[in-house]
C-alpha cells in the first residue's frame, strides 16, 4: 500500500499544512476522505448541510487534525451563494486552498422521465450544480495562487452506463463526468496553471446512499477503501479514478462500459443490455 510520504511527494497539494475543502463532508466517502486528509497533516473543511450529523462529523476530524485545523460549515450546494460564502469562509481562514472535493450529493429516485419535475430538478441541482457552483467558487482562486491543486468530482459507474432504476442520478452522474472531461481540459490549457482535475468514479460503497442497508453489504467497499484508491490513483495522474468493490474487478466495468459504448456504434436499441432481444449477445459478449 502507497505511504502518505509517497502520496505526498508525488502530490504536493496534499503537503502538510495544506487545506482541503470537502462537500457531502458529513458521511459516507467525504467524511472518509476528511478523516484520511487530517491524517496526513491537511486543514480540512467540512461542507454539508448543517445539523448534528455535521457537528459530529467536525469533531471526528478535529480528534485527528486539531480545533485549530478544522472548520465546519453548513452548505447547501445546490445555492451558488452559500457556495460562494463556503469558498469565503475557508480562504479566509486558512489563507489558501489546494484541493476541493466536490462529493455532495444525493440518490432519491425521482420516477419517470415525465414524473415528479421538482424532485428531478432538486436532485439534479445538487448532485450536477452542486459540482459547478464548486468549481466556480474555487478554481479562479485556486488558479490565481499558481500553486498545485486539486479538483476532485465524484461520478458514478451509474453515468457511464446508465442502467434501468433512477435515470435522474444517472442524467446528474453523466453530467458530472462530461463537466469533468472538459473541465481538466480547461485547466491544462490555462498559461501557468498548476490545478488538476479527476473524476472519481466510485464501485458499489457503503455510505447513506446505500438503499435497504442497514450495515455493510459484503460485496460493497468502505468510503476509506474508496479514498485510498483515490489517492494513489491520482498519484498515478489517472483522471478516470475507476474504483473496483466486492463484486467487480475493473475487468468486468470495463466489458460493461464496452457494450454500452456499443450501443452507438453496433445501432442497437438503447439501454440494449436490457432489451430482451439482446440478452444473449450480451450474456457472450460477457464471456469472451
Amino acid at each position: 500500500m502507497i505511504t502518505d510520504v509517497e502520496i505526498q511527494n508525488a502530490l504536493p497539494a496534499l503537503g502538510r499544512g495544506k487545506t482541503a475543502v470537502i462537500t457531502g463532508a458529513a458521511s459516507g466517502i467525504g467524511l472518509a476522505a476528511a478523516k484520511r486528509l487530517a491524517l496526513m497533516g491537511m486543514k480540512i473543511v467540512l461542507a454539508d448541510i448543517g445539523g448534528t450529523r455535521l457537528d459530529d462529523a467536525s469533531r471526528a476530524v478535529a480528534a485527528i487534525a486539531g480545533d485549530e485545523a478544522v472548520l465546519a460549515v453548513a452548505t447547501d450546494v445546490s445555492k451558488a451563494d452559500e457556495v460562494d460564502r463556503l469558498a469565503d469562509r475557508a480562504f479566509g481562514a486558512f489563507g489558501g486552498v489546494s484541493m476541493l472535493m466536490n462529493n455532495a450529493g444525493i440518490g432519491n429516485n425521482p420516477g419517470k422521465p415525465w414524473e415528479n419535475r421538482e424532485a428531478w430538478r432538486r436532485l439534479l441541482d445538487i448532485n450536477f450544480w452542486g459540482v459547478v457552483h464548486g468549481v466556480e467558487a474555487f478554481a479562479p482562486r485556486m488558479l490565481a495562487a499558481a500553486k498545485p491543486g486539486l479538483i476532485v468530482n465524484t461520478g458514478s459507474k451509474q453515468g457511464i452506463t446508465t442502467p434501468p432504476g433512477n435515470l435522474a442520478y444517472n442524467v446528474s452522474k453523466a453530467g458530472v463526468k462530461t463537466f469533468t472531461e472538459g473541465l481538466a481540459h480547461a485547466l491544462r490549457n490555462e498559461p501557468g496553471a498548476h490545478v488538476a482535475a479527476h473524476l472519481l468514479i466510485p464501485g458499489f460503497t457503503y455510505t447513506g446512499l446505500t438503499v435497504g442497508a442497514t450495515e455493510k453489504p459484503a460485496g460493497a467497499w468502505t468510503g476509506e477503501q474508496v479514498v485510498d484508491f483515490m489517492l494513489e490513483s491520482m498519484t498515478l495522474r489517472d483522471f478516470y479514478i475507476l474504483c473496483p468493490d466486492n463484486e467487480a474487478a475493473r475487468p468486468l466495468d470495463e466489458k460493461r462500459m464496452a457494450w454500452a459504448i456499443g450501443d452507438i456504434i453496433e445501432n442497437r436499441p438503447a439501454l440494449s443490455r436490457w432489451h430482451p432481444d439482446y440478452k444473449e449477445p450480451f450474456a457472450a459478449f460477457m464471456k469472451q
